[in-house]
């Protein structure tokens, strides 16, 4: 049995009870050790469902515990930069939440500090640790559809009450932060290369975030991407469409899908299915930076990664005037 990684998650929020702690349960390298967070009715709470070793009721009093190799971030984005440094310069390895931060100089700061320190980072993109998008990736190179010229992508979900912190200036919400960057990462993932060019419009709500932005990118040799985020639909969809010049592939697939999964290869009169068995995304992503903890893995979403998607996410907010 391999060795299992002592964990402690920096905070209670929604993102981890419902998705990062189900899938570091699975992990087959991570221990649940540890649990903090400033209320202590939400801490016992976790504790108790998750089966949780130990539990703090400050994100401190967990950093000052040396038993606890690697922390998963799931605060607010304002706070990722805060507690990314604290948690490095107490010797812990990181999987902090997306966005890493709301600049690309932030991301920048965190990523030196956790090198100076000699820790592994790593920005929480689970989907990109899907099966499905190495099995997509696999379909582009293998040329089946020819040259990649242009992509779609579209994450829209319905709208949060006022209190979320999706929705909220002071925390850095809106539909870019929270949904634009699934579509961005995805397409610099694809691509294989940052655009050259960057268009975007959105529309702010009275919070003054964008419930809605879509963005135009124009890469070299005249290659194209669109991507449209939103908190205005009355339901959520998210899939993204690839056109090469001889086919293109259909994936109507959820990010962070799990399970038995389709996506559709199309060249002329022709439709081929490709079924994919994807496990948990977020037990991926947290067994992968387990192994670059014990087997000196390098991060799936490296530093250069979130760095070129923390510029082009600058870029749409720029745009946009968020």
């Amino acid at each position: 049995m391999s060795r299992k990684i002592k964990w402690g998650v920096l905070g209670t929020a929604d993102i981890a009870r419902c998705c990062t702690i189900p899938g570091m349960k699975k992990a087959e390298n991570c221990c649940l050790y540890g649990i903090a967070g400033r209320s202590k009715d939400k801490v016992d709470r976790f504790k108790k469902e998750f089966g949780f070793e130990k539990s703090y009721y400050s994100l401190d009093e967990m950093l000052e515990d040396e038993n606890i190799e690697a922390v998963y971030i799931p605060l607010p984005n304002t706070l990722h930069k805060e507690w990314v440094l604290k948690a490095a310069a107490k010797g812990k390895h990181i999987l902090c939440e997306k966005p890493l931060s709301g600049t690309e100089a932030d991301v920048k700061e965190m990523v030196d500090a956790c090198e100076k320190a000699g820790v592994v980072f790593m920005e929480a993109f689970a989907y990109l640790h899907s099966p499905l998008v190495a099995s997509v990736k696999e379909t582009l190179a293998s040329g089946e559809i020819g040259e990649l010229s242009f992509m779609e992508s579209i994450f829209i979900t319905p709208g949060y009450t006022p209190e979320n912190i999706r929705v909220r200036r002071e925390t850095l919400g809106g539909s870019v932060y929270d949904l634009g960057c699934y579509c961005t990462s995805l397409m610099l993932t694809l691509f294989g290369e940052e655009p050259k060019e960057v268009k975007a419009v959105g529309h702010f709500t009275d919070q003054h975030i964008d419930d809605f932005a879509s963005a135009y990118f124009q890469f070299a040799e005249n290659k194209r991407a669109c991507m449209v985020s939103g908190m205005c639909s009355p339901q959520r969809g998210d899939r993204f469409f690839l056109y090469g010049t001889e086919g293109t592939i259909e994936a109507p697939v959820p990010f962070n899908a799990d399970g038995e999964l389709t996506y559709y290869v199309k060249k002329g009169d022709t439709c081929q299915e490709i079924h994919v068995t994807a496990r948990d995304n977020y037990c991926l992503e947290v067994e992968q930076l387990g192994n670059c903890i014990i087997k000196g893995e390098q991060p799936h979403v490296s530093h250069e990664f979130s760095l070129r998607n923390a510029r082009v996410m600058d870029k749409i907010l720029k745009e946009i005037g968020y």
